[in-house]
């Protein structure tokens, strides 16, 4: 994956890394304009999707009080997460043994814990606001690791979601219509009906 991202930025492609809260080691070259194969380095982004909406990019943990104020908390909560998704890994090797498809335990955890719903729900809400008040049609981050595509207070949020725990990326057609790939669910299709699945063509 890294290769094929390299190469695209050596071949033209505009390819911006914008660091989190998992690799925030890089903010400190951010300010000098830090640029890698091709690959440019920013704190934030702009993008102008084919139809002309403006969408404002950030990785979105500077809107996660947890990561902000209470630094043991979130290094808790990151072990936690961590042997989540070992626990996982072990988990998806015996249903692939036992003939089932891809799920992931991580994600179904967090949603059953309804503190944590409720922490997306807030945290989705910051995002819009944000974007709202410099006037963009949309925000797309990432950070809570869930996926998601709806509107609100309105503008369009769009998380991503990740490419770790739940499979998921944002993707825009030619037309610039905005979609959700989920990875596990096509998986889960194909495993199903195999001729049925067709993914997407994106930009």
């Amino acid at each position: 994956m890294l290769k094929q991202i390299v190469h695209h930025a050596r071949s033209g492609a505009d390819v911006t890394y914008i660091p989190g809260n998992h690799d925030e080691m890089f903010r400190q070259w951010l300010p000098i304009g830090l640029e890698i194969c091709g690959i440019r380095m920013c704190r934030e982004s702009e993008h102008i999707t084919a139809d002309g909406k403006r969408l404002l990019i950030m990785h979105g943990d500077e809107f996660d009080s947890v990561v902000r104020y209470a630094k043991f908390l979130a290094l808790l909560g990151d072990w936690a997460y961590t042997t989540a998704l070992v626990v996982n890994r072990w988990f998806n090797a015996v249903r692939r043994r036992l003939g089932y498809p891809y799920w992931s335990l991580s994600a179904w955890l967090k949603r059953q814990v309804k503190e944590a719903v409720k922490a997306i729900d807030r945290f989705e809400g910051a995002l819009a606001s944000e974007a709202r008040r410099r006037g963009f049609d949309g925000v797309v981050c990432g950070h809570i690791h869930h996926a998601e595509m709806r509107d609100v207070q309105g503008v369009r949020y769009l998380n991503c979601g990740d490419w770790v725990e739940s499979c998921t990326a944002l993707v825009e057609h030619h037309d610039g219509r905005l979609e959700l790939l989920d990875w596990a669910e096509l998986n889960r299709l194909s495993f199903f009906s195999p001729r049925q699945v067709r993914v997407p063509e994106t930009a």
